[in-house]
């Protein structure tokens, strides 16, 4: 029998197309892939409400949300890092000032400290996505796994530069995701390997975007998307096709698992 190995996804612009479209070539080697034994996981920025559907349709239960802040084992919780609330508030304070608006964000939902604003609409829109509802006090209480601060790129090193427990890590054009500083993907896969015991030659791990660059860099077999900044597969040992030309079916098939 081959030996077990696990691979992580993300989502955007690596198991998902531009157009949020799932190719069938992916879909067939992730059920190839469960076929023949191997573990299969999801590592994304993206919260778990915001990929319910593609976990059902890729029957797949194990997944590294919120960039690494919110891990889930076959179903279960398996850890949670928390922002810092006092420094969500001032961050807060910060942005409205700059007219930046937030999203806060936990496992359940997420909403905006502003009515409306054209920088969340057209991020929610670029994912397919409604935008969030409004509610300014929504982050009074509760855990937040991460938080979206709006605003055009550059802009947010003056964040970075002030919020020393934060990390700011540039998602969309006019999105950064705002998590516990030195989380990552990376950070969330270490929590599922720790349990379930996988070397690190049986460890791969697929991405495209700058929050992928901690997990490519760290996993042993990692693939770069074609579509990739050259940053990123500069991070990764191989670099396959862009996910539009079937490149998780050729990457897989690039590292022997096909």
């Amino acid at each position: 029998m081959t030996e077990q190995k696990i691979i992580f996804f993300d989502i955007d612009g690596t198991l998902l197309t531009q157009d949020k479209k799932l190719p069938t070539t992916t879909k067939d080697a992730i059920y190839k892939l469960k076929e023949r034994g191997h573990e299969v996981g999801i590592a994304t920025g993206r919260a778990p409400f915001m990929f319910e559907n593609l976990r059902r349709e890729l029957d797949i239960n194990t997944y590294v949300s919120y960039n690494g802040q919110y891990v889930v084992l076959d179903g279960k919780v398996l850890y949670t890092n928390p922002l810092n609330l006092t420094s969500i508030k001032k961050l807060t304070e910060t942005a409205l000032s700059n007219h930046h608006p937030v999203v806060y964000m936990d496992h359940e939902d997420m909403k905006s400290n502003v009515p409306e604003h054209i920088y969340i609409k057209n991020s929610f829109e670029s994912l397919k996505m409604d935008s969030p509802t409004h509610d300014p006090h929504y982050y009074h209480g509760r855990e937040l796994y991460q938080t979206l601060l709006f605003c055009p790129d550059g802009e947010e090193k003056q964040y970075d530069e002030r919020f020393i427990d934060l990390d700011f890590v540039r998602a969309l054009p006019f999105s950064v995701d705002v998590i516990p500083k030195g989380g990552s993907k990376a950070k969330g896969i270490e929590k599922i390997i720790e349990r379930l015991g996988f070397p690190e030659e049986c460890q791969y791990a697929f991405g495209d975007g700058l929050n992928d660059i901690e997990m490519l860099s760290t996993i042993k077999h990692s693939v770069a998307m074609g579509n990739a900044e050259e940053k990123v597969k500069g991070a990764a040992k191989y670099v396959t096709k862009s996910v539009e030309n079937n490149g998780i079916y050729y990457g897989l098939q690039m590292v022997g698992l096909l």
